[in-house]
C-alpha cells in the first residue's frame, strides 16, 4: 500500500562559527573620547569593551568570511556543497553590490548563490526564517547564514548615546535538513515602519543621498532615541517571546536557554523578568562584545555551543531598527 502521508522536512542548525576582531575599545578608552565613565556605561549597558576592526582595507565581508571559514573548518565540509549564502547586515561593504556574493567567492562556495538581508538587529532571526524555508522546500540542502556587522563604520565616537553600545563581529550557522526530530520549531516575526525614526542612519539612501550637507550634519552616522527604543525593545521582545511560549505550550522550566539580542543588559534583564525566566537561563556576552547587531545571536551560539545538548529547547529574541523584532523556538540538533 502506498501511503499518502508525506514526511515534512525540518531545518536544523548543524554547525556554528564565529569571528571577532582582536582590537577593542574599552570603557576607559571612551572616557577619553566622550563625557562618560566606566561605571556609568557598565551600570546602564553591561558593556565593558567592544571589538573593533581597525584595518583600513577590511570591512564586513572580512568579518563574515572569517566566521564562515571557522564554521567550514570545524564542520569539515566542502564549500562547493553549499547551495546558498545569506549575509544579514546593515553595514555592507558597498551600498549597491551585496556583501554575500563577495563572501561566497572568498570561501570558495562556487556553486552557491548569495544575497543580503537588512533587518538590523533582527537580521539573524529574519535570516533563519529565510534559510529554514529554503531547506523545508526541499530544493536546497546546505544554507550558510551569517550575521555580520562592522558597526564602527557608522558610529560617531563623539556621540555618547551610541558610541558606548556598538561593536564589530560575525557569527555563522549552517542550516541543513534535520536527521533527527530536532530543529527549527516556530517563529514569530514582526515589523512596524512607524518607528523607523527612532533608530536609523539618515543619509546614504535614496531619500537623503550622500552630499556635503549630509556629511556636515553627520547624517551618515547611526542615531537613536534611546528611551523610546529601550521601552519598545523590552515590550516587543517580551511579547514575541510570550507568543512563542504560548503557541508551543512551553513552560519556563522547559526552556534550557534564552538567547536574546545583546543590545543592552537592562533590556535583556527586563525581558527575562517579564517572562518569568530564571536569570541563569539567560545567555549573555555583551560585556566583551557590545552590540554587534545581526551578529549577536550567532555569536552567543558560537560562545556557548559546547554547553548545548541535543534536544535543548532554546528561545531566540531580537529587536532592531526598522522597526523589526521577533522570537523563535528551536530544539538543538547536535552535541
Amino acid at each position: 500500500m502506498i501511503s499518502n502521508k508525506t514526511n515534512k522536512i525540518k531545518a536544523a542548525i548543524t554547525a556554528v562559527g564565529g569571528y571577532i576582531p582582536e582590537d577593542f575599545i574599552s570603557n576607559r578608552d571612551l572616557e577619553k573620547m566622550v563625557d562618560t565613565n566606566d561605571e556609568w556605561i557598565t551600570a546602564r549597558t553591561g558593556i565593558k569593551k567592544r571589538r573593533i576592526l581597525k584595518e583600513k582595507d577590511k570591512a564586513t565581508s572580512f568579518l563574515a568570511s572569517n566566521a564562515a571559514k571557522d564554521l567550514i573548518n570545524k564542520k569539515k565540509i566542502d564549500p562547493s556543497t553549499i547551495d546558498l549564502v545569506i549575509v544579514a547586515t546593515i553595514t555592507p561593504d558597498f551600498h549597491v553590490a551585496s556583501t554575500a556574493p563577495s563572501v561566497a567567492s572568498e570561501i570558495n562556495a562556487i556553486n552557491a548563490y548569495a544575497f543580503d538581508i537588512n533587518a538590523a538587529c533582527s537580521g539573524f532571526l529574519y535570516g533563519m526564517s529565510t534559510a529554514t524555508s529554503y531547506i523545508e522546500s526541499g530544493r536546497y540542502k546546505k544554507v550558510l547564514l551569517i550575521g555580520a556587522d562592522m558597526m564602527s563604520s557608522i558610529v560617531d565616537y563623539t556621540d555618547r548615546s551610541t558610541s558606548i553600545l556598538f561593536g564589530d563581529g560575525a557569527g555563522a550557522v549552517l542550516v541543513e535538513p534535520s536527521t533527527n526530530s530536532y530543529g527549527w520549531e516556530d517563529e514569530y516575526l514582526r515589523s512596524d515602519g512607524v518607528g523607523a525614526e527612532w533608530l536609523k542612519v539618515k543619509s546614504g539612501g535614496s531619500l537623503y543621498p550622500t552630499s556635503q550637507e549630509t556629511i556636515d550634519n553627520k547624517w551618515h552616522f547611526i542615531t537613536q532615541d534611546g528611551k523610546t527604543v529601550f521601552k519598545s525593545a523590552v515590550s516587543e521582545m517580551a511579547n514575541a517571546t510570550e507568543q512563542i511560549i504560548k503557541r508551543n505550550n512551553l513552560n519556563p522550566e522547559e526552556i534550557k536557554y534564552l538567547l536574546p539580542h545583546q543590545a543592552n543588559k537592562r533590556i535583556i534583564d527586563a525581558t527575562a523578568e517579564k517572562i518569568n525566566l530564571d536569570k541563569n537561563k539567560v545567555l549573555m556576552n555583551i560585556e566583551n562584545y557590545g552590540n554587534t547587531t545581526a551578529a549577536t545571536i550567532p555569536l552567543l551560539m558560537y560562545d556557548y555551543e559546547k554547553q548545548f545538548k541535543k534536544g535543548d529547547k532554546l528561545i531566540l529574541a531580537a529587536f532592531g531598527a526598522g522597526l523589526t523584532w521577533g522570537a523563535a523556538y528551536l530544539t538543538w540538533a547536535y552535541n
